[in-house]
């Protein structure tokens, strides 16, 4: 769960101010610079992969106007951080198809309107046979396009442009390796972010049902139910970050952390759905007018520090408390208080129904903090 190295102490003290001064600036405007701050390390290996692909093509290879290599190159990098090998060979591949296509069919047909629309039909419906990746059809349409408006079929343009995205594509790869975001961080301050959202939902939670309030139950509801796109968030940098422990001689030695970190994905997002599952129940107790029992309360209050206790331990430096076996330890303390004898004090088939979904809660949040599904269901039947 950890990061190769701890960070010098007046580099964290300077981010810590900076974070400070991030958190004073309005919510939109800090919403902005957070999206830019998480964007520098993708947007300076685009712009430094799209230099180096015309430098390759134009000063190298001698390509008159090689507009195609840096497109290329930003195309297969992009922001996003996941599928890169997939997007540069669906580019390169793409390209391929189209200028074949074009060049065959315009050979035979020539140019214009209908001959535009043949050819498109034509590069997509092969590119789809290939494969059904979403780039691979809109590539092979555009070079095609080109192929029947601007550059002369078996000139040696198109090929140069078959060429330069080979090139763009290759280079966009190997900045990615040799430039790398740090494959570890990401995915667990997703992680960490997610936890920290549970966290707080769980104590408005506990708040609301004690006090019997309907529409605070469902402001946590809603808010619950927005979580989904940070599970898809920390998905998609894990599945980057394997990428980059694959591409990037730097963090070959990550790879095995990263397997750590990837194996709290699926817990996470299923504590995330049996949260939102425990407050839909909650919910409908309170608009009957039921009061949930004060044991239960508490277990929703206490399940708000497990969250915290495992947000803590994805952020936690090497060899720094808690540590997975730390986090599991505090989850039985509240596991042995949510097995089945409590339920001899719930009286409404509802409110059991409840108690049923905060311990299938319970089970996913010993899985975030290592346990294999089989060991902590057995957590909920052990005697003591």
């Amino acid at each position: 769960m950890h990061e190769a190295a701890e960070e010098p102490e007046s580099k964290a003290s300077f981010r810590d101010l900076g974070s400070q001064g991030v958190q004073r600036l309005p919510s939109v405007l800090r919403v902005r610079v957070r999206r830019l701050w998480l964007s520098l390390v993708p947007i300076a290996q685009c712009a430094i992969a799209a230099g180096l692909a015309w430098f390759v093509a134009f000063d190298l290879l001698h390509h008159a106007r090689p507009f195609f290599a840096p497109i290329a190159a930003v195309v297969s990098l992009g922001l996003s951080l996941a599928r890169r090998w997939r997007r540069s060979a669906e580019l390169i591949v793409g390209v391929s198809i189209g200028i074949l296509v074009g060049d065959l069919v315009v050979t035979q047909i020539g140019s214009g309107a209908w001959q535009i629309t043949v050819v498109v039909a034509a590069a997509m419906a092969l590119a789809v046979f290939v494969d059904g990746g979403p780039m691979l059809p809109t590539q092979a349409a555009s070079s095609a396009v080109l192929i029947a408006t601007l550059l002369p079929p078996g000139g040696a343009a198109s090929y140069q442009r078959a060429v330069d995205a080979l090139v763009g594509g290759c280079i966009g790869l190997l900045v990615g390796a040799l430039v790398p975001v740090n494959p570890a961080r990401r995915a667990r301050r997703d992680a960490a972010g997610i936890l920290n959202t549970l966290r707080d939902l769980s104590h408005d939670l506990a708040e609301a049902l004690r006090a019997r309030d309907e529409d605070a139950v469902y402001r946590v509801l809603a808010a619950a139910r927005g979580t989904q796109p940070a599970v898809d968030g920390l998905r998609a940098d894990i599945l980057a970050g394997r990428e980059v422990g694959t591409l990037s001689p730097l963090y070959w030695a990550s790879r095995d952390r990263l397997r750590k970190i990837a194996a709290t994905a699926d817990p996470i997002d299923n504590a995330v759905r049996n949260f939102r599952v425990v407050t839909r129940r909650a919910l409908g107790l309170t608009q009957r007018g039921v009061a949930v029992e004060e044991p239960m309360i508490d277990i929703i209050e206490d399940i708000g520090g497990l969250f915290e206790t495992l947000r803590a331990m994805m952020l936690a430096e090497p060899g720094q408390p808690p540590d997975p076996a730390d986090a599991a330890r505090e989850v039985r303390s509240v596991v042995r208080r949510a097995r089945t004898s409590l339920a001899d004090h719930v009286e409404d088939l509802s409110e059991a129904a409840l108690l049923v979904e905060l311990r299938s809660l319970l089970v996913d949040l010993l899985m975030v903090a290592g346990l294999k599904r089989s060991s902590a269901i057995a957590q909920l039947h052990l005697n003591r």
